[in-house]
């Protein structure tokens, strides 16, 4: 690097990457009250949203695993990145050109390694794109014209063309200033013994791109049917490109999926783009893994409704074996969310793209209408195998069936199911159905599931509460001294007087420290704008502990029945205040008390001219404050 970021860079990236906007390209984030907003966080799992954005103080907090910080700090959890990364890609999309301190702007080789490996994407989707007009990629046209597709489709969804040739791309971003090792570690290119070579070649290509719309990778299809590659070809694993956390569309779909509550998985490319051109615009895809739990923690946060209950999720199958197979991978994999899953199937075996060429966009749309709940296709896929027309196969397929059932959560749902099964099987006996998942049930209960033993793990306690565990915060002195600190951080301009309080006025060391932070920063009568005052509050803590609680404190909101004004807080500060006499009398009392008046006398009469001093002060706060003690 060129050396360190200048602060007002850094600054100016905080101020023009509002955290709202940014927060809401990851996860749906909705109105909590008191100008706040909330949503499931992206750093835990949970159903209940305790992840909070504070929009005026430009902070986040969850208060289920203690995360929290600005944007940039942000960025650099949900990127995985290092600050000046972080600084970096937020400057990027805010058109900010960054200085550094030993002098000049941001230069190429001084960028990290993340802008760089996108910046070499981007440059290698553009050479793409042009490629597709070229004469060499008539197969290519003529694939995506077969399937429905034209020319302003493509450039919709950025679909290219990457030449025959070993180095047409690599040329082209050597051209650009990248190096061969810039281009390897993209996953654009291979080493070879004579040097780069391109990845993909003779194929269409599609960006990858994340939530953010940045692209990371590419997916490509073979076009020569001599060619004896695989089939799709896909970026490999780069510090940049994560497949498991990656889905295709999800840049194009995210609005729609959180407005729908509804996601739709599709297995290729074309079925994005055919469900997105035929009315169906939650179509998302995987890119070149199956879809796994870190695939739906992605989608769970956009999908999280007023309700706080999650939306859908739609898996669309061939109809053949293989479709069928990947459903009860699915089932496996979602066996945590599958009660708010659904499986769409063509019977006749039909992908998305095929089903819009045959038989037109509305019957896409009708196939994920007609989507049926993952336990139900679960359950008749388990029946189908067996013989029902005997009495050894009804039972065979009650037990495999009643397994399923017995794996429902929801006791009244479970029981419906359970009176289906018994008319899917043609027993004909319903309570012999629901005994016999009711053994099923209890076995389950009797052994440890998976996800039971992920749980048996203790629970982490959230960064800064090993400060405050010997400490009871259901203390009323404790809940007025976090009350003074928050109206401070939060509201500095109604704490005039929490300058004068002192450090020894706080009880619990961890509040203590917050308040030589703020006196070290020139008191809450050196604060200006609220975002840049708790910008700056965090900067300066020592560690990481002291920065999350300090941005608990900006996000938590301040508990007060009537108005928050500047008598609120000057009553808050009094009490504190009067308190904090209360033990200094208490204390040089009982300094007093054991000291000899003769033969201590000079310090004896030190004492004794402090304790009145303190007790005179005493007086004149409780006639201030109207006799309050």
């Amino acid at each position: 690097m060129a050396g360190r970021i200048r602060d007002e860079d850094v600054a100016l990236v905080r101020e023009r990457s509002p955290i709202a906007d940014v927060v809401g390209e990851y996860l749906q984030l909705r109105s909590a009250g008191g100008g706040s907003l909330k949503g499931l966080c992206p750093f835990h799992d949970e159903k209940s949203p305790s992840f909070n954005v504070t929009p005026a103080r430009g902070l986040y907090y969850c208060f289920g695993c203690g995360e929290g910080g600005d944007v940039i700090r942000f960025i650099q959890q949900i990127e995985s990145l290092g600050f000046v990364e972080a600084v970096e890609s937020l400057a990027q999309q805010a058109g900010i050109r960054l200085r550094y301190e030993q002098g000049g702007y941001t230069a190429r080789n001084d960028q990290g390694q993340r802008q760089r490996l996108i910046e070499a994407h981007r440059e290698a989707q553009r050479f793409y794109a042009e490629q597709l007009l070229s004469p060499a990629a008539q197969e290519g046209r003529r694939f995506l014209s077969e399937r429905g597709f034209g020319r302003a489709d493509a450039e919709h969804f950025g679909v290219g063309y990457a030449p025959g040739g070993w180095e047409a791309l690599t040329g082209r971003l050597r051209d650009k200033g990248f190096s061969d090792q810039e281009i390897i570690t993209a996953g654009l290119a291979g080493q070879g013994r004579r040097g780069a070579y391109d990845k993909f070649r003779n194929r269409l290509v599609w960006p990858v791109r994340e939530v953010t719309g940045e692209i990371v990778g590419f997916g490509a299809r073979k076009l020569d049917p001599a060619d004896d590659g695989p089939k799709y070809l896909n970026t490999p694993e780069t510090p940049i490109f994560k497949k498991g956390h990656l889905l295709y569309g999800l840049d194009l779909a995210k609005r729609e999926i959180s407005r729908e509550r509804r996601a739709v998985v599709v297995e290729g490319y074309t079925d994005v783009m055919a469900c997105h051109l035929a009315g169906v615009p939650t179509a998302v895809a995987t890119c070149g893994t199956s879809f796994g739990e870190d695939h739906l923690k992605v989608l769970r946060r956009m999908l999280l409704g007023r309700s706080n209950q999650g939306g859908e999720v739609v898996f669309t199958f061939d109809g053949d074996a293989a479709g069928r197979k990947a459903a009860v991978r699915a089932f496996a994999e979602e066996h945590g969310f599958a009660s708010e899953t659904f499986v769409a199937v063509q019977p006749d075996g039909l992908d998305p793209c095929e089903l819009r060429q045959q038989r037109g966009d509305a019957a896409v749309r009708d196939l994920v209408s007609d989507r049926k709940p993952l336990y139900e296709f679960m359950i008749r896929t388990v029946i189908e195998q067996y013989d029902l027309d005997t009495a050894e196969g009804r039972m065979a397929g009650l037990d495999a069936a009643a397994e399923i059932v017995a794996s429902i959560r929801n006791e009244g749902v479970r029981k419906l199911y359970g009176v289906n099964l018994d008319h899917w099987l043609g027993i004909m006996d319903e309570s012999f159905v629901q005994r016999r998942v009711a053994q099923h049930v209890a076995a389950r209960r009797g052994r440890p599931t998976a996800a039971a033993g992920r749980r048996q793990a203790a629970p982490q306690a959230p960064p800064g509460a090993a400060e405050t565990a010997p400490y009871d915060l259901r203390d009323p002195s404790l809940q007025r001294e976090r009350q003074a600190l928050k109206i401070a951080v939060q509201y500095p301009a109604l704490a005039g007087e929490f300058d004068d309080l002192g450090a020894e006025s706080f009880t619990v060391p961890q509040h203590r420290a917050v308040y030589e932070l703020i006196s070290g920063r020139g008191g809450v009568r050196a604060a200006g704008e609220p975002q840049q005052w708790v910008a700056g509050l965090c900067d300066a803590a020592p560690d990481e502990a002291q920065r999350t609680f300090l941005t608990r404190l900006a996000v938590e909101p301040i508990e007060v029945y009537g108005e928050l004004d500047e008598h609120y807080a000057q009553e808050i500060l009094g009490t504190i205040k009067i308190h904090s006499i209360n033990r200094r009398v208490a204390n040089l009392k009982s300094r007093l008390g054991r000291l000899d008046p003769v033969g201590q006398a000079a310090e004896y009469q030190q004492v004794f001219a402090e304790l009145m001093a303190v007790e005179q002060q005493r007086r004149l706060m409780r006639e201030r404050s109207g006799g309050a003690t």
